[in-house]
C-alpha cells in the first residue's frame, strides 16, 4: 500500500472511531424512540468500519497474492488516468491554450472599443463596458479570462433561445393601433 493510500486509511478509521466515541457519548444520555435510533446508528458505524478495517487488511497483502476488491477512490483515479492525454501532448496543449485565450480576450477588448461612439459621454453603457473591461485586464488577467469564458458561455446560451414574439402583435394575430408602443397616448 503507497504512503499516501495508508495515510488516507488511518484518516478515515480515526474519523470513522471519533464518530462512535461521539454517538456512544450522546445516545448514553438519551433514552426511548431516540436512544434506539441511535444504537441502530452505531450499529451502521460499526459494520462501516468492521468493513473499512477488512479493505485495510486486503490491500495491505502482501504484494504475491491477488486482492479481488478494488476500492471505489482507486477506480476513480484509474479511470481518471485512462482519459488523461499524455503528459508532454498536456503541457504544450496547455501552453497554446494560454496563448490562444490571451488573443481571443484582446480581440473581444478590440471589439468593446470598436462598439464605443466617438462622442459617447461619461455614463455611456458601452464605454463604460470597456474601461470596466480594460481595469479587469489591467488588474488582474486570469479573472477577465475566466469572466470572458462566462459571458461567451451566456451569449451561447442566448442564441440557442427561441427569439421573442414581437410585441406589437395581439393574441389573435392582428397588429396594434399605436405601433406595439405601452402607455398612454396624448
Amino acid at each position: 500500500m503507497s504512503p499516501a493510500a495508508q495515510l488516507a486509511a488511518g484518516f478515515s478509521a480515526q474519523v470513522l472511531s471519533r464518530r462512535i466515541s461521539a454517538l456512544q457519548q450522546r445516545a448514553a444520555q438519551h433514552s426511548g424512540a431516540a436512544r434506539q435510533a441511535m444504537e441502530a446508528r452505531l450499529q451502521q458505524l460499526r459494520q462501516a468500519r468492521a468493513l473499512a478495517d477488512a479493505e485495510a487488511a486486503a490491500v495491505a497483502t502482501p504484494a504475491g497474492s491477488v486482492s479481488n476488491r478494488i476500492s471505489p477512490l482507486a477506480a476513480l483515479v484509474a479511470d481518471m488516468a485512462r482519459h488523461q492525454p499524455p503528459a508532454g501532448e498536456l503541457k504544450t496543449v496547455r501552453e497554446h491554450r494560454g496563448t490562444w485565450v490571451q488573443l481571443g480576450v484582446q480581440q473581444r477588448l478590440t471589439q468593446t472599443l470598436a462598439q464605443v461612439p466617438d462622442n459617447a459621454g461619461p455614463l455611456n453603457t458601452q464605454r463604460l463596458m470597456h474601461q470596466a473591461l480594460s481595469l479587469m485586464g489591467r488588474t488582474s488577467p486570469a479573472y477577465l479570462q475566466h469572466f470572458m469564458a462566462h459571458v461567451e458561455a451566456l451569449l451561447a446560451l442566448d442564441q440557442l433561445s427561441p427569439p421573442p414574439t414581437p410585441a406589437a402583435a395581439l393574441p389573435n394575430g392582428r397588429a396594434r393601433k399605436d405601433g406595439g408602443r405601452g402607455g398612454r397616448s396624448g
